[in-house]
């Protein structure tokens, strides 16, 4: 189906809609029934950062667009009709990502999710395709243009503030009151949030030191170092782990909005008071006998102590790193356990 047949499909779907309200009260009645057996009552109205949605009745065709949106529903027992494909972290190339796959066979049903293709961006045809009643994007990086466009579709939720800045129990409360699901959301945070504390109590030696991630290190170039800050969800995440922000973190925070700072290696002095240093390495793990050879980074203490944490390569766990509904549960033993060994080297 084409973008144009299917806009104006909706459209007439929309005018048989109008006239089907002007029915009688005994339409009216069953709407009513339908909305007040889930939990919830239609229409709901949510306001983001690039206008209102209003979502009539429950949807029951769910799509989702960019990074790790279809994790709501799935954590909620819906299969969507349509969510991205993962383009990091599949270890395996099939598109998904092992705790999305995981709930998909958990879930069953007897048809699979089209994946969308986002390689060059959103792929308008392919999400028209899925005929969804509602499309969620709460974590996304969606411009004015694509939601407008997607709005054409079917209703669009959007980021609440910032693109790519949603943390994840702000994407799980929106995402689920969009389904009409408030409630069973908040228990899903609750869950969550009962895991991850019940994974870091194995390991009291972490709580309390101070954090640092680094978005990434190119062994050619050790003139500078680049780090997230708090405005970035994984920095964010670290509250959650028992960590602190470093002040160097903390400082360039306050001075922008921006989702990361910069520091040159003559500037490392001020990373003296980092305990644990995260970012992204290699399988074999070289990465540190290079920082630690370099006459400037290896003196800062986090490295020359190798209080690290490398994620190896570009697999599940580094992309989790970057908290999401699903992934979180997966990984939060294995990144407690890492943060761990390193926090036992600090004295």
């Amino acid at each position: 189906m084409r973008l144009t047949r299917f806009l104006a499909g909706a459209v007439a779907v929309a005018m048989s809609v109008a006239l089907a309200a002007c029915g009688g009260s005994d339409d009216e009645a069953a709407s009513t029934d339908a909305s007040a057996s889930t939990g919830a009552s239609f229409p709901i109205t949510i306001t983001h950062a690039l206008g209102t949605t209003t979502i009539e009745k429950k949807p029951t065709r769910v799509a989702t667009v960019n990074w790790a949106n279809e994790e709501v529903p799935l954590a909620l027992g819906i299969v969507p009709v349509g969510f991205a494909k993962a383009n990091f972290g599949d270890d395996d190339s099939d598109g998904l990502l092992p705790w999305t796959k995981k709930k998909l066979d958990e879930l069953g049903g007897d048809t699979e999710p089209v994946l969308f293709d986002e390689t060059d961006g959103i792929d308008f045809e392919a999400v028209a395709d899925t005929e969804p009643d509602v499309i969620l994007a709460a974590y996304s990086g969606l411009t004015k243009q694509d939601y407008e466009t997607l709005s054409k579709i079917a209703p669009t939720v959007a980021y609440p503030e910032s693109p790519w800045a949603t943390a994840w129990r702000d994407t799980i409360k929106l995402e689920s009151r969009a389904l009409g699901l408030a409630d069973q959301g908040d228990t899903l945070i609750a869950d969550i949030e009962k895991q991850v504390k019940a994974e870091v109590a194995k390991h009291p030696n972490i709580a309390g030191k101070s954090a640092m991630f680094i978005t990434h290190i190119d062994p050619a170039d050790l003139s500078k170092i680049t780090f997230y800050t708090a405005h970035d969800t994984r920095v964010q995440f670290f509250a959650d782990l028992g960590l602190t922000d470093a002040p160097a973190v903390e400082k360039a925070s306050k001075a922008s909005g921006e989702f990361s700072g910069t520091l040159s290696a003559e500037q490392i002095q001020q990373l003296n008071d980092v305990d644990i240093m995260v970012s992204y390495g290699d399988a074999d793990n070289k990465l540190l006998g290079q920082l630690q050879a370099d006459p400037l980074l290896g003196k800062i203490p986090a490295i020359k102590r190798g209080s690290v944490v490398f994620f190896p390569g570009s697999g599940p766990l580094a992309t989790a790193a970057n908290p999401t509904p699903l992934s979180i549960s997966y990984v939060t033993k294995d990144y407690v356990e890492l943060l761990a060994a390193a926090a036992d080297k600090v004295k």
